[in-house]
């Protein structure tokens, strides 16, 4: 397994993710671990959690933080859950730096890719 909250499978990167629908900004906001020890990265969205608006906010937000095209991600699972895993294809080169900094991170501060 590449991280706590990434791995890959099958030539694609699968990303566990916590999502807060309604937030006051898009934001990625660090790594969070749950009381079973499951890492999932934080990520928050304006969009409201109606008819999959939050969960295309939040490709749009991993998309844009990423560097890649929307196109290149999409829900693997957990739809309707605040817990949700995308799957990211293509090549993956230039999205693992940005993941791996994540995981070295502190975990309760907002982050900008550089």
């Amino acid at each position: 397994m590449e991280g706590d909250f990434f791995h890959i499978r099958e030539g694609r990167l699968l990303v566990r993710v916590r999502l807060t629908p309604n937030a006051r900004r898009d934001a990625v906001a660090g790594v969070r671990v749950d009381a079973a020890g499951e890492a999932a990265l934080r990520l928050k969205v304006r969009a409201v959690p109606e008819k999959g608006r939050a969960n295309q906010a939040a490709v749009a937000l991993l998309a844009k933080w990423l560097k890649v095209a929307k196109s290149r991600i999409g829900l693997h699972g957990g739809a309707t859950s605040r817990t949700k895993t995308f799957a990211i294809a293509g090549p993956l080169d230039d999205v693992l730096p940005a993941l791996r900094a994540m995981t070295e991170a502190d975990v309760n501060e907002e982050h900008s890719r550089p």
